[in-house]
C-alpha cells in the first residue's frame, strides 16, 4: 500500500501584539517598523485568525506542520516567546518544523535570546531533537517517506531592505543533503522563507544568492520547495530532469483583511505519496473565504507530466 504523508504549510503569521519593546532594543529600523505596525499592520494581522487556521489545520490530523518564517514583526525576544507559545499549540517539536524569516532576524540588536535559541527545538534535525547544541542549517528531519530540509535565509538588513542570503557553506551542505536523501528514496521538501528563484521578489526583498540556489536545485533536485515572504500564494515550476520541481509560496496565515494586493489568510494542506516512481502532491489551499469562514479555496495536483 502506498503511504500518504499529510503536510501543513503555514507562513508569515506576524503574531501580535508586539511584546518586549524596550529602550535597549530600539534602533531606527525598529522604530520605523513599530510605526508601520501601529498604523497599518496590526489591523491586518490578527492572532485570532492565525489560531483559527491552525485549528483547521490540526483538524485534518497532519503528520507534520512546516512554518516558513516571520512569526515575529520586529525581531524582539518577547515576540519570540509569543511565537514559541503558538508553535506549541501546533504540536510537539518532532511534528512541527520552523525556519526563520526576515522579521525574525530583523536586526543585529537583540536585547535577549534570538529566535534560533528560543525556537531551537523546532529547528533541530531528526537526530538531535533533544540535544542542547546550537541550531545548524540546513537541518534534516525525516518522517515516514518525507525528508524536510530547513534553510535559514534570514539576515539582519538595513532600513528598507527585507532581502536574505544563504551563503556558500549552507548551499554546499544543501547540495550534500539533497544528494544523500534523494539516493535514500525520500520525498525531499525544502523549507525556506524567501522565494528561492531569481525574479520572484523585488531586489530589496529578494534572496541575494537565488541564482546559486536555483543551480543547486536544478542539479540535485527536490520534490517540493515551500516558502513564504511575499504574502501571496504562488506556484512556479523549476527545471530539473524530466518533471521539474514545484516551488510553492503561501499567503500570510493571519491576514484578516485584504491589503496591498495580499489575500486573506491562507495555508496549504499537502498530501504527498510516491507511486510507480512518481511523486504525487495533492495541494489544497485553505483559508478565510468571503464570509470569514475557513474553507477550501482551491485544489490542485502537483504532478508535472513527463515530456
Amino acid at each position: 500500500m502506498t503511504e500518504t504523508f499529510t503536510l501543513v504549510h503555514l507562513s508569515d503569521a506576524h503574531l501580535g501584539p508586539i511584546a518586549g519593546f524596550r529602550l535597549r532594543t530600539l534602533n531606527t529600523k525598529r522604530a520605523l517598523g513599530f510605526l508601520n505596525w501601529q498604523h497599518k499592520r496590526r489591523f491586518v494581522h490578527l492572532p485570532t485568525v492565525a489560531d483559527r487556521l491552525a485549528a483547521d489545520a490540526l483538524a485534518h490530523a497532519p503528520d507534520h506542520i512546516a512554518v516558513t518564517g516571520d512569526l515575529a514583526n520586529l525581531g524582539l525576544p518577547g515576540e519570540f516567546m509569543t511565537g514559541l507559545g503558538w508553535l506549541k499549540t501546533l504540536g510537539e517539536p518532532d511534528r512541527v518544523s520552523v525556519v526563520p524569516g526576515n522579521h525574525d532576524i530583523y536586526t543585529g540588536r537583540l536585547g535577549g535570546p534570538s529566535c534560533l535559541e528560543t525556537w531551537a527545538p523546532y529547528m533541530r534535525g531528526s537526530e538531535s531533537w533533544t540535544e542542547t547544541s546550537p541550531v545548524h542549517f540546513p537541518y534534516e528531519r525525516t518522517s515516514g517517506p518525507v525528508a524536510l530540509i530547513g534553510l535559514n535565509s534570514a539576515i539582519p538588513t538595513p532600513v528598507g531592505v527585507a532581502g536574505g542570503r544563504l551563503g556558500p557553506a549552507q548551499l554546499a551542505e544543501l547540495q550534500r543533503s539533497l544528494e544523500r536523501l534523494g539516493a535514500a528514496g525520500y520525498i525531499r521538501v525544502v523549507l525556506i522563507h524567501h522565494p528561492p528563484l531569481p525574479g520572484q521578489a523585488s531586489p530589496r526583498r529578494a534572496l541575494e544568492d537565488a541564482e546559486a540556489l536555483a543551480d543547486v536545485l536544478e542539479r540535485w533536485g527536490a520534490e517540493l520547495v515551500l516558502h513564504g515572504h511575499n504574502h501571496k500564494q504562488s506556484l512556479v515550476w523549476h527545471r530539473h530532469g524530466a518533471r521539474g520541481i514545484p516551488i510553492l509560496g503561501v499567503a500570510s496565515a493571519s491576514a484578516a483583511v485584504s491589503h496591498d494586493g495580499e489575500p486573506l489568510a491562507r495555508y496549504h494542506l499537502l498530501r504527498l505519496r510516491r507511486e510507480d516512481g512518481v511523486v504525487h502532491i495533492n495541494c489544497e489551499l485553505r483559508g478565510l473565504d468571503e464570509d470569514g469562514h475557513v474553507a477550501r479555496i482551491a485544489r490542485d495536483d502537483l504532478v508535472m507530466p513527463a515530456p
